[in-house]
């Protein structure tokens, strides 16, 4: 058999081949779960340090470094790696439960791990030394959905005191409807939907205005 004949049965058409080359250049180029995540890197630049930094930009995160441990965490960024030292709690700005950006704790392997340290600092999670690929793709992944879950739910307890004082709010303006004007509480309560939907407002901000007025007057 002619392998002339033979290299041109098995070539592929030029349309397969362009598209494979679409496909990998596709593929060259498409993002990461944690691209463009903006990363505060806060430890000493040794070894471990700008392997840490490497292996961030791999997952192509917009890295800061920061060297040496400021007095305050930054807070402009959406996870912060930071050693984890004696003092850490006080250098932490936010209240606990309110964070405002994932904190992972570097562990530097120097000295016996405190615990209780970590425990007070609220951290999102723990990256040991020597730095490890999979070790740092875990702690940006789990660090990440922690920190936004958290938001979610304090996100619901917020909803949720703010329906509870719009409710606290309706049933006290209902008590002065029912007193001042001689009505039903059913009755009460329909006014104030009507009054709501009339100015196009919520029903806690009639029964407010209401109970307003009346402490005015009283």
């Amino acid at each position: 058999m002619d392998t002339t004949a033979a290299a041109k049965t098995t070539k592929r058409p030029l349309s397969q081949r362009t598209s494979a080359a679409a496909a990998m250049r596709k593929n060259a180029t498409a993002t990461t779960p944690h691209q463009n995540l903006r990363i505060a890197v806060i430890v000493e630049p040794d070894a471990d340090g700008e392997r840490l930094i490497r292996e961030l930009q791999r997952l192509r995160c917009e890295v800061r470094h920061i060297w040496p441990i400021p007095p305050q965490l930054p807070v402009d960024c959406d996870l912060v790696f930071c050693t984890l030292v004696e003092d850490m709690p006080k250098r932490i700005p936010w209240l606990p439960g309110e964070p405002e950006a994932g904190l992972v704790l570097v562990d530097r392997g120097v000295s016996n791990l405190d615990l209780k340290l970590i425990h007070n600092c609220a951290a999102h999670g723990v990256l040991h030394y020597p730095v490890v690929q999979r070790a740092v793709q875990t702690c940006v992944a789990l660090a990440r959905e922690h920190f936004l879950y958290e938001r979610r739910l304090r996100n619901r307890i917020d909803k949720l005191d703010e329906n509870l004082r719009t409710m606290r709010l309706v049933e006290r303006a209902k008590s002065l409807l029912v007193r001042v004007k001689n009505v039903s509480e059913e009755e009460a309560y329909n006014y104030l939907r009507r009054q709501a939907m009339e100015r196009r407002v919520t029903i806690g901000a009639v029964a407010n205005a209401i109970i307003d007025s009346h402490e005015l007057l009283s």
